[in-house]
């Protein structure tokens, strides 16, 4: 007598297919960047004391070369106020934040105008500046 061999398949276990790609997902959205001005060279000025500050709508940047960027996208600062008002929209005053990082070998002539233009803007300005490091103890 000749018995039949079950056949037993393999399948890959789907109940934690859900878990992973879930894991995943969150691993994701935890590393993107909402702007991306990695490419930017700038040296912050340094402070004694620093605040830390609120989450910002905007980020401009003047960089080592006088550069002005928005959100790491090159601008002039003559189309600064109008790009800027687009971009807070109807958000309430208070929360209208926008960063402004500036090389500190930057002369006034540069980021002057760029000051003005965050202000007609209707922007709430915010100087990002870095603690001046303390020297070691001995």
């Amino acid at each position: 007598m000749k018995l039949q061999r079950r056949k037993i398949t393999a399948s890959v276990p789907s109940f934690a297919m859900g878990d992973i790609a879930f894991l995943l997902l969150i691993f994701f959205v935890i590393l993107a960047r909402a702007q991306d001005d990695s490419h930017i060279k700038w040296q912050p000025a340094r402070l004694d004391k620093v605040d830390v500050a609120p989450a910002a709508r905007a980020s401009v940047v003047i960089d080592t070369g006088s550069k002005t960027y928005l959100d790491g996208k090159e601008i002039s600062p003559e189309e600064l106020a109008t790009k800027l008002s687009a971009v807070l929209g109807d958000t309430p005053a208070g929360n209208r934040h926008v960063f402004l990082k500036v090389d500190r070998d930057a002369q006034a002539k540069v980021f002057e105008p760029v000051i003005a233009a965050i202000s007609e803007a209707g922007g709430d300005l915010i100087h990002i500046l870095e603690p001046e490091k303390q020297p070691a103890r001995k």
